[in-house]
């Protein structure tokens, strides 16, 4: 792990948050690839949940939503994790991580008894702080989709079964955060909620774990890094009939990187009775009403972005030197190609690989780099993980073509100026990918 969060930094993925401050503790940014890479993750999961299917549509709702929400909810009574504080050293630790609850588990101080502590952020609306402007920031995504379920019947009039798709940040109080970018107090999430009759909730549950089980490995993942683990009954939330975690093997072990659960009718009969709405479907041909039941695939997009990272790092023995690459799919490289002149000190070559670069940048995530020698160049691409490396040398001037050098094999092929991007699309497009760029 200390690798990976070394190349982060190194390689401009993810920075410390007030790092000039000294920090802000389990706070990140994403860097210039950083940012490219989880909008790339971002970009897959919704083409894989939206634009390739005909039964779920997007949406994106406020952090911002009125307090009764989270009431109806049950965040208000229900959200919340056992903590313990330290009386010698003052830390504070789940109640649930110690293996003795008496003891600290640093100082093997004495503990305080477990307390309730509620994980949501609170702020308040306007210029008054009293309770009666309260507000919460969001603690899920879900509940957004949950209060806006009339509209899309009203707007859309969509059939059963039908879901709808939002990424969007989430905030949570947590108590042990850490583990990198594993575990933070804000986060975002890629959640689903997909409507169903009742009886069609556990075949329609099965269906999604199998479907959101294969995205990780049709993205590069390695399959022997992944699994499915089933919820015992006494770990499921309050609302879930039956739910399953998709896990990746991280270095600090075996962590949810997705839960696909059964949520029930829950959720619309709360908001319904809370708010006195009707949030009941109606079946035209059976002229009936009912609650649909509700299966919810939810994942973090930082944890997605932190497993790509872990499994695409290698490490590999070039001749007497150790070559570090990130095997990224090509879907989710930050860059797909980076020009390169051979000599910068030679302006004519300068000149025509930043109009190079610059031709490709239209229809291609190109990036130009002159500011170390070629050797060292390579590395720093394969560091980030971009697809090709397309060098203009001073035959370049001659006979118009330039090289281009594969991530992964490191072959080198010589590619005629004008077929060059006609050559890095139809690499770029094999198989099903995404739109360049």
């Amino acid at each position: 792990m200390d690798k990976i969060v070394a190349l982060c930094k190194r390689r401009g993925f993810v920075f410390q948050s007030s790092d000039i401050y000294g920090g802000l503790s389990n706070t990140w940014d994403y860097g210039p690839y950083g940012v490219e890479l989880k909008n790339n993750v971002k970009r897959a999961w919704w083409r894989s949940v939206v634009y390739e299917r005909n039964d779920i549509l997007g949406m994106d709702a406020a952090i911002l939503m009125h307090p009764k929400v989270w009431q109806a909810s049950g965040h208000v009574d229900n959200f919340y994790d056992l903590k313990s504080d330290c009386k010698s050293c003052k830390k504070r630790f789940k109640a649930a991580d110690l293996k003795d609850p008496k003891k600290c588990p640093e100082c093997k101080g004495d503990l305080t008894e477990a307390r309730p502590f509620n994980l949501m952020f609170k702020t308040h609306q306007g210029p008054v702080e009293d309770e009666g402007n309260l507000l919460y920031l969001r603690p899920e995504t879900a509940q957004g989709i949950f209060v806006n379920f009339s509209n899309i019947l009203d707007s859309r009039h969509p059939k059963l079964p039908f879901g709808l798709a939002q990424i969007g940040k989430a905030f949570r109080n947590e108590i042990t955060p850490g583990n990198f970018t594993f575990r933070t107090r804000e986060f975002e999430q890629m959640e689903i909620e997909y409507f169903v009759r009742p009886d069609e909730a556990d075949k329609k549950l099965e269906e999604w774990i199998d479907y959101r089980f294969s995205w990780y490995p049709a993205l590069g993942m390695k399959k022997e890094n992944l699994r499915k683990r089933p919820h015992a009954k006494d770990e499921l939330a309050h609302y879930a009939r039956a739910c399953t975690d998709i896990e990746y093997n991280f270095p600090f072990g075996w962590s949810e990187l997705e839960g696909i659960a059964n949520r029930t009718d829950f959720d619309l009969k709360q908001h319904a009775q809370t708010s006195g709405k009707d949030l009941q479907y109606f079946d035209g041909a059976a002229k009936t009403k009912f609650y649909p039941y509700i299966i919810e695939p939810s994942g973090g997009v930082d944890r997605a972005v932190l497993a790509f990272l872990t499994d695409a790092y290698h490490e590999e023995k070039v001749k007497e030197d150790t070559r570090v690459v990130l095997k990224l799919h090509k879907d989710l490289a930050p860059v797909k190609v980076a020009v390169l002149p051979l000599l910068k000190n030679r302006p004519e070559i300068v000149e025509l690989a930043k109009k190079l670069a610059q031709g490709l940048k239209k229809s291609i995530v190109t990036v130009y780099d002159d500011t170390a020698a070629i050797g060292k160049l390579y590395r720093r691409q394969d560091e980030v993980g971009t697809l090709y490396c397309v060098t203009v040398d001073v035959q370049s001037l001659e006979d118009k073509q330039v090289t281009v050098r594969d991530r992964d094999t490191m072959k080198q092929d010589r590619i005629g100026i004008d077929n060059l991007k006609g050559y890095l699309t139809e690499k770029l497009n094999e198989g099903d990918t995404l739109p360049i760029g």
